[in-house]
C-alpha cells in the first residue's frame, strides 16, 4: 500500500522549497495538490502549488461528497478555505504522495486514511529566520500584505504549539537551516 508524506511547518518554514525539490529528485513520488479559495501569489500556476477554486466550486464539491478535509481561516482579506478533495485521481493503494499541509489538516488527513498511510514530516527554522524569510518572499509580490504575513506568523505559534505537536505525536523534526542536508534527511524517510 502507498504511502502519503504529509509535510508540515509554520510559514516560511522551506515547505513549497522542500516540497518541490523532493518531487523532482525523488523518482514515484507524486503530488498530492490541495484545493484552495485564497488568491494565487505570484509565480504560483493553477494545478501547480493548489487548485484555485471560488468559494461556489469548493461548495459543489462538499455537496458531491467529494472532501477528505476542510479548513477555513479568517484572514485580514476575508475567509480562505484549504481543503483536500478525492477527485479520482488519488492512486493512494499503490502510489507514493506528497502533501503540504498544517497540523490540523495532518489530524484530519491520519484520521481518514490512517497512521500506516499518512508519515508526518515536520520541518522547522528558527522564528528570526523564518520572519526574515516571510518577509523577502512578501516583498517579491505585485502588492505585499504584511498584514496577512503578521497573522500568519502569530496564528503558527498557536496552531503548532509544543502541546499540539506532543498530542499528534509529531516527534521527529526535520531543521531547514541548511536546505540540502534538511533534504537529505528527508529522503532517508522518504525510502
Amino acid at each position: 500500500m502507498g504511502k502519503i508524506f504529509y509535510l508540515m511547518g509554520k510559514s516560511a518554514s522551506g515547505k513549497d522549497t522542500i516540497y518541490k525539490r523532493l518531487l523532482n529528485e525523488c523518482p514515484g513520488l507524486r503530488p498530492l495538490i490541495l484545493y484552495t479559495t485564497r488568491p494565487m501569489r505570484d509565480g504560483e500556476s493553477q494545478g501547480m502549488e493548489y487548485y484555485f477554486v471560488s468559494q461556489e466550486e469548493l461548495k459543489n464539491f462538499e455537496d458531491a461528497g467529494k472532501i477528505i478535509e476542510l479548513r477555513k481561516y479568517q484572514t485580514v482579506a476575508g475567509i480562505w478555505s484549504y481543503a483536500t478533495i478525492d477527485n479520482g485521481e488519488l492512486g493512494y493503494d499503490h502510489e507514493n504522495y506528497l502533501a503540504i499541509g498544517t497540523l490540523e489538516s495532518y489530524k484530519k488527513m491520519l484520521d481518514y486514511f490512517g497512521k500506516d498511510i499518512i508519515i508526518p514530516i515536520y520541518i522547522v527554522v528558527e522564528d528570526g529566520l523564518r520572519l526574515e524569510r516571510a518577509l523577502i518572499r512578501e516583498r517579491q509580490q505585485k502588492v505585499p500584505n504584511y498584514m496577512e504575513l503578521c497573522r500568519r506568523f502569530l496564528a503558527d505559534e498557536k496552531d503548532f504549539s509544543p502541546k499540539k505537536l506532543e498530542i499528534n505525536q509529531i516527534n521527529k523534526f526535520y531543521e531547514n537551516n541548511d536546505l540540502e542536508q534538511c533534504i537529505m534527511e528527508i529522503k532517508k524517510k522518504l525510502s
